[in-house]
C-alpha cells in the first residue's frame, strides 16, 4: 500500500508540462526526492500520488491520467511553478503527519489571507460534498500538506500556516483565487460508509 504523511520533503520546480501520444507528461526539477529514485516509484506532487516514468540527474517525469487532470489543479501548472514533493512512506519510516493517500478529492479556492502574528491564516472555499468530512481540529491535506483545520464554515474552512511551514511549502505564496488540491481525511469516509451500510442492513 502506498501512503504519504503530508510532511513535505522539498519544493520542486516544474520544468515542463506537455501532451504526448501517451498522454500528458509532467517533469519536475528536484533534489531530495531524486536521491534514491527508481522508475515506478510513487511521488506526491502537490498531494497527488504519481508514478515516476523517467528521471535524470535534475528532474523526474510522471504521467497525468485524465481523471487526475479532472480532479486536481496539476493541469494548469506552468514551467517555473513551484510544487510540494513527498516520496511515499517506507515501511520503517517515521510517521509525522496523518494518513494521506495521495488521492485528491477535489480542488478548493483561497478566499482570504490574514496575518496572525508570524502565522498565516487561510480561508479556503470547498464544495459542501467534501466539506462535510472536515471537523475543527481534524486533519486535511492541502496541496499535499498535512494541516489542522481551525474552523469549518458553511462553504469554507480555515487553517493556519506557522512561520516554519510557510518557508517550506508553496501554499503560503499562492494568491487569492488559487485552487489547491484537497484530500479529506480517509477515516471520515470510512465511518460514513459503515454508517450507511448499517442503515441498509
Amino acid at each position: 500500500m502506498t501512503m504519504f504523511t503530508g510532511i513535505i520533503e522539498e519544493t520542486g520546480t516544474v520544468r515542463q508540462l506537455k501532451e504526448t501520444p501517451d498522454g500528458v507528461q509532467l517533469s519536475v526539477v528536484a533534489e531530495t526526492v531524486l536521491k534514491d529514485v527508481h522508475e515506478g516509484d510513487s511521488i506526491a506532487v502537490n498531494g497527488t500520488c504519481l508514478t515516476v516514468t523517467d528521471f535524470d540527474a535534475e528532474a523526474f517525469t510522471v504521467g497525468l491520467a485524465p481523471e487526475t487532470l479532472r480532479r486536481t489543479s496539476l493541469g494548469v501548472l506552468r514551467p517555473g511553478d513551484g510544487v510540494n514533493l513527498e516520496r511515499s512512506m517506507p515501511a520503517e519510516g517515521r510517521f509525522g503527519g496523518h494518513v494521506v493517500q495521495g488521492h485528491v478529492d477535489t480542488t478548493g479556492r483561497i478566499r482570504r489571507r490574514e496575518e496572525d502574528g508570524g502565522s498565516l491564516v487561510l480561508t479556503i472555499e470547498l464544495d459542501p460534498e467534501y466539506l462535510r468530512y472536515l471537523v475543527p481540529k481534524g486533519y486535511v491535506a492541502v496541496d499535499g500538506i498535512s494541516l489542522t483545520v481551525i474552523d469549518v464554515l458553511e462553504d469554507a474552512f480555515t487553517l493556519m500556516l506557522i512561520a516554519y511551514t510557510q518557508k517550506h511549502v508553496t501554499l503560503a505564496r499562492q494568491p487569492l483565487g488559487y485552487r489547491p488540491n484537497i484530500e479529506v481525511d480517509i477515516f471520515g469516509k470510512y465511518i460514513e460508509r459503515l454508517m450507511r451500510s448499517e442503515k441498509t442492513a
